[in-house]
Parts: structure tokens; C-alpha cells; sequence
């Protein structure tokens, strides 16, 4: 027997508030205690929900193998930790690995074992050879690209995203060269990053450069949320690891250095976490040795506003995503038989 369509719209609304009822907890005593949980649980700190990643090699040529696997190494340490491709700009000259003075063709090494190659089946180059200038550099950090400009070439950034910027190359007091051809000062990189933070393009950023006099380069940043690090002061040069004894020194087959000594003590430290580290930067600046790195290592952060004990590394270097595990399955069987009754009920 059919019922009227009063009765079966009334049973409908009162399964409906029985429903609601079963899914939203009852108020008590601790119920803003909860909401404390949950805000916590959600709460990652920064206030960032994205990250990117900028890494950008600016050399060529066969000499400077080294710069190339500093980035190449960089470019690993961040997908590992959770940044996909998606939101990483990668900006190599890539004239290394299919050089004719390289033994090991198709190849890239940041270590003379060779015991991993750099260079594999999963990189993916977003500013290739002479793409890499310092006008392409800007304008991607800028966001003044040309409308044709692809979204691999994007920095799609907004005002909750977590920046990592890594640049290595040759330079010295406030300029880096990119690719012997021209430099860019320190104050054209204080300029885009004062517009980025202008037109809300990050929410906080980490600079890091590898570079001879590395230290200058972030002297002219005056936007807010930025932290800044080298590898090396004025009147310094930044150097390759050269210690035979160890397995990181010159790689004699390939005959060049196949790696940078601040790159190579920052990767140390990264390769010895996960994504659910809670490792701060503050760890990672103390583990700075000046007569290992044969340089004295700059920090700069009366721009950003947490203290660094408080900032996970993760939250530049990955892209760590919030889930909660339960012990037991939620039971919602009672709604299940609800919507069953209201689906038999329609008819």
C-alpha cells in the first residue's frame, strides 16, 4: 500500500534529522576541548596548504658538472620528501649528461661511487639550456609570463604557499652569473621578491644559495616572511668537496667535481629524514661546520617572523599531508539503514 505524500515526505524529514543527529557529536563538557583538537590537527604552523620548489642551476658547460648535480641532488631531496613535479620549477642548462667528455653517457653523479644517478628516468627540466636566464627567471617568479607560456613554466604560487628557492652557480659580491653571459644582482632578486610579496604570491619562502660570496645575495631582501641562507661570506670563495679520503671527493673518471661542499652537508642532513619528520630548521643550521664546509655559512632571519626552532624542515623541503589514522572503522551502519529505508520509501 502506497503512502500519502505527506507521510512519506514527514518520514523523510524526520530519517533526515535522525541522521543528522547520529553524525553530529553531542555537546558536553568537552566540547571545546575538541574544537582545540581539531583546530591543532590542522593547524600546520605557517598557515602554508601548498609548497613549491624553484631550483635553478645557473651554469653550462662541462667544468661546472658540479653545479649541475648540486641541483639535480636538490631536485631528488624535494620529490622525496613530497613535492611533486607539479610544483617544483626546475632550471638546468643540461649540457652534462649527453656531453661528449662524459664515460658514463645519459648519466649524473654527486659522488665518485657512483652509487646513484641523478640524471634517471624521472626528471622532469622546465627551463632547459639558454631558456635559463636571469629575464625567463624573474618573470616565472614574478608571474609576468607571456599568455602562450605552458604550465610547467608556471610558478602558480598564492599567499598560503611555502616557497623553497636554491640557486647555485659562480658569483661574488651581490651578483651571480647565469651562464658567463650575464648576472643578476642583488637587487633584482630583492626587487622580485618584493613584487612576489606584493601580489601575494607566497606566504613564507626559504632562499638558499650555494654560490662564492653566497651571503651577499640576500643582502638587499627587505619582504617580509623571508629566510635566507649561504654558503659562504664576502671576500669567500664556496668550494667543492676535494677530501680524497672520502667517497664524495672528485670522481677521477669523470675528471671534474661532482659536487659542492654546502650542498653536499645540506643534502647530509636531508637524506637522514622522512616526510613525517619533525626536524626543525634550527637542526639544520646547527649542523653547519665551517671547517668541513671550508667556508663560513650565512643565516639570515630578522625577516621571518617564527622562530626557527618552531620551523619544520618539511615545510620547505616537503609537502607533508595531514591524515589521521583510527583504531576502528566509524560505524555507520545506523546511517546505512536510514538512507536504505529513505530510498525504499521513495519507491
Amino acid at each position: 500500500m502506497r503512502l500519502p505524500t505527506f507521510l512519506r515526505r514527514l518520514f523523510l524529514f524526520l530519517s533526515s534529522l535522525a541522521l543528522l543527529a547520529f553524525l553530529t557529536p553531542a555537546a558536553n563538557a568537552d566540547g571545546p576541548k575538541d574544537a582545540e583538537v581539531v583546530q591543532e590537527f590542522f593547524s600546520n604552523g605557517s598557515g602554508h596548504t601548498n609548497n613549491w620548489a624553484v631550483l635553478v642551476c645557473t651554469s653550462r658547460f662541462w667544468f661546472n658538472y658540479r653545479h649541475i648535480a648540486n641541483t639535480l641532488s636538490m631536485y631528488r631531496t624535494v620529490k622525496r620528501l613530497g613535492i611533486p613535479d607539479s610544483n617544483i620549477i626546475l632550471m638546468l642548462g643540461d649540457d652534462v649528461a649527453c656531453n661528449p667528455r662524459n664515460k658514463f653517457p645519459a648519466t649524473v653523479f654527486n659522488n665518485a661511487a657512483r652509487l646513484l644517478d641523478l640524471y634517471g628516468e624521472n626528471v622532469e627540466v622546465d627551463y632547459r639550456g639558454y631558456e635559463v636566464t636571469v629575464e625567463n627567471f624573474i618573470r616565472m617568479l614574478t608571474g609576468r609570463v607571456a599568455a602562450d607560456t605552458p604550465r610547467s613554466k608556471r610558478l602558480l604560487s598564492d599567499d598560503r604557499s611555502n616557497i623553497l628557492v636554491y640557486m647555485t652557480g659562480h658569483g661574488g659580491n651581490e651578483f651571480l652569473k647565469f651562464q658567463d653571459a650575464e648576472e643578476i644582482s642583488a637587487f633584482d632578486l630583492a626587487d622580485a621578491f618584493r613584487q612576489m610579496w606584493e601580489k601575494r604570491r607566497y606566504n613564507e619562502m626559504l632562499f638558499m644559495i650555494d654560490t662564492c660570496q653566497a651571503n651577499t645575495m640576500y643582502s638587499k631582501i627587505m619582504s617580509p616572511n623571508i629566510l635566507a641562507t649561504g654558503s659562504s661570506e664576502l671576500g669567500e670563495s664556496s668550494y667543492s668537496v676535494t677530501k680524497p679520503i672520502l667517497q664524495h671527493h672528485p670522481d677521477w673518471d669523470i675528471g671534474v667535481a661532482v659536487i659542492d661542499s654546502y650542498t653536499y652537508y645540506n643534502l647530509e642532513f636531508l637524506e637522514n629524514i622522512d616526510m613525517s619528520s619533525t626536524k626543525s630548521l634550527k637542526d639544520l643550521f646547527d649542523s653547519y661546520d665551517a671547517e668541513k664546509i671550508k667556508s663560513t655559512p650565512g643565516i639570515r632571519s630578522d625577516l621571518f617572523r617564527r622562530p626557527l626552532d618552531q620551523v619544520r624542515v618539511t615545510d620547505f623541503f616537503g609537502s607533508v599531508q595531514r591524515v589521521e589514522l583510527t583504531p576502528t572503522r566509524y560505524n555507520l551502519t545506523a546511517a546505512e539503514n536510514a538512507s536504505s529505508e529513505s530510498y525504499l520509501l521513495e519507491k
